[in-house]
Formats: structure tokens, sequence, C-alpha cells
């Protein structure tokens, strides 16, 4: 029973008690830290009296970065490394991006990942790059000339215009660079690459070219998602496609009030040469005048009229076909569903919306706008038939399905396999072509010989460069090269395509770079499970199609980051954390400005100002980006969301204190002229609970189980260290300094603290990388030591020795001592060796009493336990009850096991055998 005690603690988040504020001001407390740009912070003066974020935080990153400690070169060669190599590279933040939890969750679990193989002395490397959003840029930009010189981007011309765009991003685009490094990100920033840098734009022509001549990559005039805001296609799957139940009002860019949706309207077709009718009804009554057929069932005796015509209202005659039950009306230029009908059909394909969403081809009265579904930006989206360049990804797509299915391809958590296989097992074409002027531009010519129809693909070639591309067409149409006339495609390619070879493009692909020789295929891909299909399958459709190797081992998707209350981030409920204003802390008023500074309209803006005021009513306190990256990894659990409590972040900053103020007494007990010895018996603290949390970190980071990682760290630190350990051995401390005869076990002490505090922070290193480097600087250092001039590239700590249980009980009894002077109210009672004694004999409790009411409490927790076990053993348990009540219920449980064993070891104490193991 105690076993099972020891691992239900040991696995168990540290409780919302645990995490309550200490009563002390935390306002924000600022220390002068003058360190020149990337020189070592002094390390030699005293430690300030209390922990403050700002100051453990200054100075250590530039220093990190300028002794090259986030090198793969760093201290191993490229050459194989014995230990292995981790390459990982980050999902590419847009270049109009601003950091958000989301990032914070993703560098959070990226980053110590990468520092502990790192630490395990893996040749590492952590690739940083920027992506430059084609849509979103091109939108911000456009925006800005507006509004600064009243110019649209037609007024500029294309080449201007591109100007424009590289004039912003050298200014503004490395705003998340620095952001991330906020954040504690060990990225090789040497190697940082942006998705229009010139290596990287030639590895995009030459995939685009070498699919082309391939037959992958073919153009086809199909039905497109067409946004009349951007003029230009978008994908299937960046569509939100937003059900309404009736009536709905939405707003329409360009529109100052919002717009009607949703409302049913039905009309008749009459039969040519009858006076029958046939009713249909549309939500989009303006498509009528596009439509080519009426759908009807064949065993509806109100439709018994066979491939007859109808009179359409204002155009032509229709012919009927027969469908499934019920009347509806056919428009295949103008809805997906009736595109494939209208193939398989051969109807005739009516278009009557123009690129802007402005009706064409119908008669005078009815040209007025029309609009149909807004996408995530709110923009318009019409389907409309363009000629457009695709990839056939069924066979990439099968690929990519067989190498999770044979075993080749890893994903974390498992239960992202059923949606991975249904998407790729029925995967459609990609539509690559984007009408935008920021972006890769397609290298594929329209040639000119005596027909130029833009209809048949023949007449397309793609060429790395002009030149080649005439020879090309010179040879396909068997005519000299001065025959020829090209034309360069004016789109550009899905951003989406440029982050499909990131993982081989950032090390020079296809050219046989040491790089891409060394680090590719790479090790992880992490990343939120919101762009498996955008990213991750077309990273490895891409990669295998491309280079014949999966670009990655294994993929580790995290969860979503919700707000306290479980609800989705959203600017207008106020609930938008920018991890910065956590890292710093911000009052309600800050918040309130960022607000007004936001597109929210005013409605919004006061709606999230109530939400602000519920949430954080005295504003964001300043936490620290340890305790912000610690929080985020305690609650990463795989495959839940995290709902993010501020307050809970606010736990592990003091947490933070308490590791200060831990290592503060601890030197001053160890002295100045402390020598850690080199090997000894009690070097490693083989008193078992630091053996034990090695050993659970390492498991946990091979596993990506991040919880098991922070709960092991943080109850090594707080319950055994601190508690236990440190309590344990003032007496010893102050013995030695009354009786120079106790100077030996005082010795055998400081070895074993120093051990402690060496290897604790070196577990904390990964996760807390300023408050580990800031206080490991201030230890002295084992002679093995000495070439490691920075706790992140020392090595991890490895479990060498088992657990001690004759110490696991010796703690047991602290613990419970501590506990019982809290109870009788003992505290100024000194904790030697006779308190055992006292409490038995000499009448400072009653014992049979006491003893009695111990035996009750057990009893009533056992029933409590008995019954929620009941409720947890049902079958339909895990189906019916809700997931975070089946982790509510596992918490109570786990608490009452604790409870009830804190009771026995109590009685232990005070004399009585458990009746449950027999102790005494």
């Amino acid at each position: 029973m105690e076993e099972k005690k020891k691992q239900e603690k040991k696995l168990a988040p540290p409780t919302e008690k645990k995490a309550k504020p200490e009563k002390k001001d935390l306002g924000v407390i600022s220390y002068d830290v003058p360190t020149p740009n990337g020189e070592k912070k002094d390390v030699l003066s005293p430690l300030p009296d209390s922990y403050s974020p700002q100051y453990v935080e200054a100075a250590w990153y530039s220093w990190w970065e300028k002794q090259g400690y986030f090198k793969p070169e760093y201290g191993v060669r490229l050459e194989p490394n014995p230990r292995g190599v981790f390459m990982m590279c980050i999902p590419p933040p847009n270049v109009t991006g601003s950091l958000h939890l989301g990032h914070a969750l993703t560098n959070a679990i990226q980053d110590c990942l990468t520092r502990w193989h790192r630490m395990r002395g893996e040749t590492t490397l952590w690739n940083p790059g920027c992506d430059h959003a084609g849509i979103a840029t091109q939108v911000v930009v456009e925006k800005k000339l507006m509004r600064e010189r009243g110019l649209s981007r037609h007024d500029l011309g294309r080449d201007q215009f591109i100007q424009e765009v590289w004039k912003w991003k050298n200014e503004k685009g490395d705003r998340i660079y620095h952001q991330l490094k906020k954040l504690g990100s060990s990225l090789d920033w040497d190697r940082a690459c942006f998705t229009m840098d010139p290596k990287l734009s030639y590895a995009v022509q030459e995939a685009f070219i070498r699919l082309h001549e391939d037959g992958v990559i073919y153009r086809s005039k199909r039905l497109v998602n067409w946004s009349c805001t951007l003029n230009s296609a978008i994908s299937d799957i960046e569509v939100d496609k937003k059900e309404l139940t009736g009536r709905t009002l939405l707003p329409v860019p360009g529109y100052k009030d919002k717009v009607e949706f949703g409302v049913l309207v039905s009309f008749s077709y009459k039969i040519e040469g009858s006076d029958e009718e046939v009713i249909v009804a549309t939500t989009r009554i303006e498509t009528m005048l596009g439509d080519s057929a009426v759908a009807v069932h064949p065993a509806d005796p109100r439709y018994q009229f066979g491939w007859l015509s109808c009179m359409e209202p204002c155009l032509s005659l229709y012919p009927f076909f027969l469908s499934p039950p019920g009347a509806v009306k056919i428009t295949p230029a103008h809805d997906h569903n009736d595109y494939e009908v209208g193939n398989r059909h051969n109807l005739a394909f009516i278009n009557i919306l123009d690129e802007n969403g402005l009706l064409i081809n119908v008669p005078a009265p009815f040209l007025v706008h029309v609009f149909l579904l807004p996408s995530r930006s709110k923009d318009i989206v019409e389907p409309l038939l363009k000629p457009q360049w695709y990839v056939d990804c069924a066979d990439m797509g099968k690929q990519a399905a067989d190498s999770v299915r044979e075993g080749r391809l890893k994903i974390i958590p498992d239960h992202h396999h059923k949606t991975w296989f249904n998407w790729l097992d029925n995967i459609r074409d990609w539509c690559i072509s984007r009408q935008l002027w920021w972006g890769h531009r397609i290298p594929a010519y329209f040639v000119t010989v005596t027909d130029p129809s833009d209809m048949d693909g023949h007449y397309w070639v793609s060429g790395r460069t002009e030149e080649e591309a005439r020879d090309k067409a010179a040879k396909r149409f068997n005519v000299s090269t001065d025959k020829i006339t090209l034309r360069q495609d004016e789109d550009v390619l899905d951003t989406w395509f440029s982050s499909g070879i990131f993982p081989f493009s950032i090390f020079g692909w296809p050219n046989e770079t040491q790089d891409l020789s060394v680090f590719y295929p790479g090790t992880l891909l992490e990343t939120g499970h919101d762009i498996l299909f955008f990213w991750v399958a077309r990273m490895v459709m891409m990669g295998l199609k491309l280079t014949g190797k999966l670009p990655f081992k294994e993929v580790y998707l995290h969860a979503v980051v919700r707000d306290a209350h479980g609800r989705k981030m959203s600017k207008s409920l106020g609930n938008v954390i920018d991890p910065l204003d956590v890292i710093t802390g911000i009052s309600l008023e800050g918040l309130y400005a960022q607000l007004q500074d936001s597109n929210l309209d005013p409605v919004e803006v006061e709606k999230a100002k109530q939400g602000q005021k519920s949430d954080y009513p005295t504003g964001i306190p300043e936490c620290g980006t340890d305790a912000l990256r610690f929080a985020l990894c305690a609650y990463t659990s795989q495959g839940r969301d995290i709902n993010m409590d501020v307050n809970r972040i606010l736990g592990y900053r003091h947490f933070c204190n308490k590791l200060w103020n831990a290592v503060k007494f601890a030197m001053r007990t160890l002295g100045d002229n402390f020598v850690p010895s080199e090997k000894s018996v009690s070097d490693r603290w083989i008193l078992s609970r630091l053996c034990t949390a090695v050993g659970l970190c390492n498991a946990g980071f091979q596993a990506y189980d991040f919880p098991a990682i922070t709960t092991a760290i943080y109850n090594f630190w707080l319950y055994e260290l601190c508690d236990v350990y440190l309590e344990s051995v003032k007496p010893v401390f102050s013995r030695a300094e009354e009786d120079s005869g106790s100077q030996s076990q005082a010795e055998v002490c400081r070895q074993t603290l120093f051990t402690c505090l060496e290897t604790g922070l070196l577990l904390l290193a990964p996760i807390m990388p300023f408050v580990g480097e800031e206080l490991y600087q201030r230890l002295s250092r084992r002679r093995s030591q000495d070439g490691h001039p920075s706790i992140h590239v020392t090595p991890y700590p490895e479990t060498e020795e088992d657990v001690d249980r004759q110490m696991e009980f010796v703690m047991t009894v602290v613990r419970t001592i501590r506990s019982l002077r809290a109870d009788y109210n003992l505290t100024k009672t000194r904790a030697d060796c006779e308190f055992i004694h006292d409490l038995k004999h000499c009448g400072l409790i009653d014992l049979e009493k006491e003893v009695a009411k111990l035996t009750v409490k057990k009893g009533e927790l056992e029933k409590q336990m008995d019954k929620l076990r009941e409720k947890m053993e049902k079958s339909d348990y895990k189906e019916k009850v809700p997931v975070k009540v089946q982790d509510l219920d596992a918490e109570k449980v786990r608490r009452m096991f604790w409870n009830v064993g804190h009771s026995h070891s109590k009685n232990i104490l005070l004399g009585s055998a458990c009746e449950v193991c027999g102790d005494l």
C-alpha cells in the first residue's frame, strides 16, 4: 500500500492549494543588471534577497547565443555522433505573426525537448524559420499603403509593390523572432530561414518543375473557392463553412450594415407544353440564373415527367434528369456538389459571377451584388470556374497513409490516426494557384505558337529560366526557338507548397549539402493538431515524393490552449493572452488599451473589457518566462485541451521563489570554501527521491509526457528536498557549529546537499532555463564539470542506483512528524530523536483518543473511496461521463488514497500497528 501511495503521489500534479499565492507583495522587483550584450552575467555577487524574474532572465540569452550553445557544432562534430542526432524544425510562424499562447506552448515543448537532447550529448539542431504568409502579408502591406499614402497595389504596379513588401518585412518581419527569444527558445539563429530567401525559393522552383515534368502537377479548369475581396482562389480546407439554421445577419466587407443570409426562397419552373410546374427552394435565389437542370426522384408521383423540358422564368429551357427524393435545382458553375453532378450528366456550366462577386451574363435587372459564405477572415467566398494548377495527390496520399499504417511514421497521440486516414484515403487534388503578387511566382509559361488557347495544358511549359522554357516549348512543338512566344503565369504558389518542402529546403535541397546529409530526415515534428492537414500531411507527401524519405520519424501533436473556463481564445471574449504580458505583467488598464488598438468593433470591445475585468480584475501579475514554460508543460496532457489559468502560472512563480530560497540557504550551509568531492556514497542522494526523479524525467521526455516531468521535478524540490531533507539537516549543521565531533556527519550532509542541488537544477534546466542557469552558476564545480561553462551544455542526469527503502521510511517519518507538530500546535517543540517518545509517553496528547479519531477518519475516507470507485468501474462510465469529470474523479481518488496513507503513518508513530499492512 505504501508503494502504491508513493506512485500516486509522484505522478500527481501540484494541487490548486499548492499554487495559491503566498501572502507577500508580488509587485515587479527591478534590479540593475548592467551586463553588456553577449557578455556573461555577474555571478560572483551575492544572490538578491528576493526572487525576481526580471533579474534572473536578464542577459543570459544573449550570452548563450554568443557562446554558440544553440549550434549543433558546439562540443561535437557533425560527423556520426555515437549518441545520435536530434533534429527538429520549427513550424515557421507567419512573418506577420505576433506571439500568442499557442506559440508559447509550441515553443515551451520544443525547447525543453531540444535542451534535453542537447544535454544528453546528441548532435542537436532546432532550426528556426519564418513563413512569407502570402495572403496575410499582402493584405497588411496593402492596408498600410492605403492608410499612409492612399494608394492601392495596382497604383504601384507589381514590381514596386513587391519592393514595398520587402521593405515592410525588413523593418517589421523579425518581431516574432525577438518574442521567441524572450521565451528562451534555443534555436540556431545562424540557420534561420525565410521561405522567400533565395535558397528556399530555388528549392520551391525545383519542386514545381520536377512535379510538373512528372505529370504530378497539371493545369485544369475547375470549380474553386474564390475570395471576392482578395480576388484569389483559396484552399478547400481553409474555408470556414458556417451552417445557418435560418435568417442570419453577417458582416460583409465593404458594407456598413450586416447582410442577410439563410432565408429560404421557393419558386417554380413551368413544364413546357403543360400546366404542370416543379417547385424548388434555395437560400441563394440569384443562382437561379445559372441553373442547368432540376433533379427529381423517379418514384415521386408528383414528378412523372421523364426527360422533359421546363421553362425557366427568365431565360431558356432545361432538361430534367432523375435523382434521389425531392426536387432540387442544379447550378454546376456555382456549387461544388452540383459541379460533380454536371460533370456526370454533361450539363451546361453557366457562369453568372465575375471575380468580384458581381453578376454577369444576365439581364440588366439582375445585375446586383451577391454573397455566399464568410471564411475565417470574414471574406466572401464564391464557387467559381477558373483554370488553375493542381497537384495530383492520389498516389502521394496513399504513401503518406501507408507510412503510418506500416509503422514507419509514428503519430502521437495515436487517436489522430483515424483523422489522418480519413483525410488521406479520400484526398482531393490540391489547388496550388493563388492570384496574388507576394509569393513564389509559378515557374510556368504559356506558349504561343499559333493557337493561344488557355484551356489546354499542353500549351504550358515549366522552366528554371525563360530560356529553358523556350527550349522546352520549341522541342515540344518541333519549331525553332524564334517561333516561340512565352508569357509567365501571373499567379503565385499556395504558401503551404513552400512550407511542404520546408524540412529539406532549409538544408539546401536539391543540392547535396553537408547539412542535408547530416540532418535530413529529421527526428521529430512537434506542432498543433489543427495543422495536421495544412502542413504535416503535405510535408510527408512532398518528402516521400521528392526525396524518397520521410521528413521525420515521429509527429507529436499538442492540444489547444483554452482559457480557465474552457473557452476557445477569442479577442471578442477578452480572453486572448499575450505571453509577454504574463512574463512581464500588465495592468487592467493596459489590457484595455490593447483592445482599443485592435480591429474589434465598439460592441465587441465593451464585451471583451467585461471579460478581462472578470478574469483579471487587478491585471496580470509578473510571472516570468520560467513559470510560464513550466505551467504550459505541466498541463500538457496528450490529447486534452489545456484550460490555462493565470493563477496556475503564478503558482509556479512561487515555486521559483522556493528554489531561490533553498539554494540561498544551501550556499550559506556549504560555505565559501566548500569543494564537492568527485565520488562518494552520498554523492547522488541515493536516499530514494533524487534517483526516482531522474528516472521519471528521462522516461517522461522519451514518452512526451510533460506532466510526468514537471510533477517529478516539483515533488522532488518542494516535497522531498525543501520540506524534508533541508529541515532534517538543519539540526546536523547546528550541532556541527557547537561540537567539532559532528563535523564529519555535517560534511556528508553537505556533499549530499550539493548533489541534490546540482542534479535538481539539471533536471529543471530544459523547462526553466533562466532560473536554472542563474542558480547553477552560483554553485561550485566538480572537476569533471569544469569543461561545462553553462548548465545547458552539461550532461543531463541518468539513473544509476536503486531506491533505498530505509531512507524512504525515514523521509515518511520526517513528513509525519512535521504534520503532527502542526496538528497539535507543537511547532516550537524541537524535532529531535526524543520527539516521538515525547508524543507517546510525556502527556502531550491523549494516545487512545487520537488513535480512535484517526481510525474513524480512515474509515470515512475508505467508504468515500469505495463509493467513488464503484461509480468509476461501471461499464458505461468511460463513454457517458465527460473527460473533465473523469479527471476530477481520478484526482479525488488520489487525494483520498494519500490521506488514508497519511493516517496510517500517524498510527505507526503513535504506537499502533496498522491493520492493513501490519507495520509497527
